[in-house]
């Protein structure tokens, strides 16, 4: 059946992980130091399937705090080449080592002076020997049935490319912080925002004072389009919240209950969150307790504003 040779297939490729995973010596150590000392930017070439791969790699690089681009050989040899500088740092991607265009354009940034970093699966070929630091992937047989068609090699590239993007990552103790600020439109990154990036603000909270009818709360709440109206005092610290749980449970039996002053009826001691906290925080709170509405206080306990589930729907977030 197919689905048999599917799993060799993949079989395959994890045995050439294995095998690359076994070959990384100092010469990955180079390799991040390399990076680290760099400048300029991570240049990443590759021709054919490795181009790919490159292009996949230097967005990984970029995506992590590392300045990078890929440049495709043909490209480089044709003007682009122009792009590179002294105090960059060129990965080049061939299994082979001796593909016409690598080998041509390592002769030409050896002008340049930047440091050359070949990923190859031999050590011995024109682009290793060209190179100041080799990466070795040692001789990988492809998953392809003819062993032509890159497809382990290929996933081998990839994979050390990742290694060497991720130990720079971790060198530089990139953070959750850093990571946000690179993601900033996708759903890890929205987790990563900020409350005080994402919480409607005072003018757009309903805030009451302890001595208000509950009548004077829902107008602000309808208002407003909020789930809850917040209590505060004289000196703008919260006192309380008061959700559609509190109307709803005294409803019933409070005839008069639109009257009352509110101070009665509020829950006192809400749970809060901290303008600077993530998203991702307030994301379980909200789920743990089981509320749609979450203030947001400073260190003092004054109001700033709150957050209100339906926001957090609208980005695209769920509740964890």
């Amino acid at each position: 059946m197919y689905f048999d040779y599917g799993r060799e297939v993949i079989k395959q490729e994890i045995r050439a992980l294995e095998q690359v995973a076994e070959l990384i010596d100092a010469q990955f150590d180079k390799a991040v130091e390399a990076v680290l000392d760099c400048s300029g930017n991570v240049i990443i070439c590759g021709v054919g399937k490795p181009w790919f791969i490159a292009q996949k790699i230097s967005a990984t690089f970029a995506s992590t705090g590392t300045l990078s681009f890929p440049l495709h050989p043909a490209d480089a040899l044709h003007g682009d080449v122009g792009r590179v500088r002294k105090n960059d740092v060129v990965i080049l991607l061939s299994n082979s080592g001796k593909s016409s265009e690598i080998v041509s354009l390592v002769s030409v940034l050896k002008q340049f002076e930047a440091a050359l970093i070949a990923i190859t699966g031999d050590k011995n070929s024109p682009l290793a020997k060209a190179s100041d630091i080799v990466l070795n992937l040692g001789k990988i047989a492809e998953a392809c049935p003819l062993g032509l068609a890159p497809s382990a090699s290929s996933t081998a590239l990839l994979a050390l490319g990742d290694a060497l993007a991720l130990a720079v990552l971790k060198a530089r103790n990139f953070s959750k912080e850093d990571y946000a600020r690179f993601h900033p439109a996708g759903a890890l990154g929205r987790k990563l925002m900020r409350v005080k990036d994402a919480m409607r603000p005072l003018e757009k909270t309903p805030i009451v004072s302890p001595d208000a009818k509950i009548s004077d709360a829902l107008f602000l709440i309808t208002r407003l389009r909020a789930g809850a109206a917040y209590i505060i005092d004289e000196a703008d610290k919260l006192v309380g919240i008061f959700t559609d749980g509190d109307l709803r449970r005294n409803l019933a039996t409070q005839s008069d209950l639109l009257e009352k002053s509110i101070a009665d009826f509020i829950t006192r001691n809400p749970r809060v969150i901290a303008p600077d906290a993530f998203i991702s925080e307030a994301l379980k709170i909200m789920k743990k307790h089981r509320i749609d509405e979450l203030p947001v206080v400073n260190k003092r306990g004054e109001l700033l504003g709150h957050l209100d589930v339906q926001d957090l729907l609208d980005l695209g977030l769920a509740l964890e």
